[in-house]
């Protein structure tokens, strides 16, 4: 892979790199950070990428990992208390969002990927380093907490 393709692949899925880092961080200018941040580590490292298929996966991961490491950050700069409200502004008027807040990190990375960033089932597991079948269990998981904190479990018995 030459800088010209990878250039080329990483405006191709910027869009969707930012949305799972938006739906990670919940603000506007971590996601620009933690991409920015993760497009370096690519810019960096794109010849060690074996293999050129995997583009888009291996990119969420660095971005992932960058995520991870602003939250880390962020928790020992302040306490959970003092942080801000800040969410995906297409999300803050729904429901959606404060339950989505409210799950557990790994059931959380399983929806924010598979649901908001479009990855596969497998995808998914590759880029948490998880078992196919943890994955599974974990979405399932999180999507019954999900019904059942928007108050859709009723309806899902009804029919």
């Amino acid at each position: 892979m030459k800088k010209e393709e990878f250039t080329y692949r990483v405006e191709a899925i910027r869009g969707q790199l930012y949305k799972t880092a938006m739906l990670y961080l919940g603000s506007h200018a971590q996601a620009v950070d933690a991409l920015d941040e993760a497009i370096y580590k690519g810019l960096c490292g794109y010849k060690k990428l074996r293999k050129p298929e995997f583009f888009t996966t291996w990119m969420t991961r660095i971005l992932i990992n960058e995520c991870n490491n602003e939250l880390r950050r962020r928790k020992r700069t302040c306490p959970l208390e003092e942080l801000p409200e800040t969410a995906v502004e297409e999300f803050d008027s729904l429901p959606l969002k404060e339950a989505l807040q409210k799950l557990p990190k790994e059931l959380k990375d399983v929806i924010v990927l598979r649901y908001f960033s479009g990855f596969t089932l497998a995808e998914t597991a590759e880029l948490l380093n998880i078992p196919q079948g943890t994955a599974a269990t974990r979405q399932r998981k999180a999507l019954q907490v999900l019904r059942l904190e928007l108050g859709e479990e009723e309806s899902y018995e009804q029919k």
